[in-house]
């Protein structure tokens, strides 16, 4: 908070220009979930450890404090769509839009849209892929919240911001339940407000 001293009046006036405020994951319900993730070695291949969040996704208590904590986040945001990644971004993405009053958006694989598509190709380790939204899926200026369950690279996590922009909607923030901090998503990312529940 800055304090001026306005001289038509003689007042002082204070003026926030602090950030807004977002809530974040309670350090024992991250502990909760860290537990929770099964850690497998060589898969798919050997030298990677696979983050397997299907144990915690079974177990009901780790599914309500992942949800509760990504809607206590986006709630009363003004948040008009969630667009979620094909196709573990499902899982987060519908519950969260229902739990706060938005819309739900699903970014495909090639080919499985039916309706005209807008398309980003991007750059895989060996090869390329792409992603798809509706043209119609929202309309201009809207507020957009995207999620997945994983930010590695970045690469996916990019090519639905392209996809946002191109329809000329905002993107609020981008929230993954897991981020592999080493693979410089984040980085990949920059200008860009991107929220991770856990991080390895």
């Amino acid at each position: 908070m800055i304090i001026f001293l306005d001289l038509s009046n003689n007042k002082y006036i204070a003026i926030n220009f602090r950030k807004e405020e977002k809530e974040k994951m309670k350090i024992e319900e991250k502990e909760k979930i860290e537990k929770l993730i099964r850690s497998v070695k060589d898969f798919p291949e050997k030298g990677v450890i696979f983050r397997d969040i299907t144990t915690a996704l079974k177990d009901k208590e780790g599914l309500e404090i992942v949800i509760k904590d990504f809607t206590d986040r986006y709630k009363d945001k003004g948040i008009d769509y969630v667009v979620g990644a094909d196709a573990r971004g499902f899982i987060f993405g519908a519950a969260i839009a229902y739990n706060i009053g938005a819309g739900f958006v699903p970014a495909r694989k090639p080919g499985k849209l039916p309706a005209e598509v807008e398309s980003v190709e991007y750059s895989l380790e060996y090869g390329k892929n792409s992603i798809e939204i509706h043209k119609d899926a929202f309309g201009k200026g809207s507020k957009i919240l995207i999620v997945d369950d994983l930010l590695a690279t970045g690469g996916t996590a990019k090519a639905m911001v392209q996809l946002v922009e191109k329809l000329e909607a905002e993107v609020y923030e981008l929230a993954f339940m897991i981020e592999l901090s080493d693979l410089g998503g984040r980085d990949f990312l920059k200008g860009y407000e991107v929220y991770s529940q856990l991080k390895y």
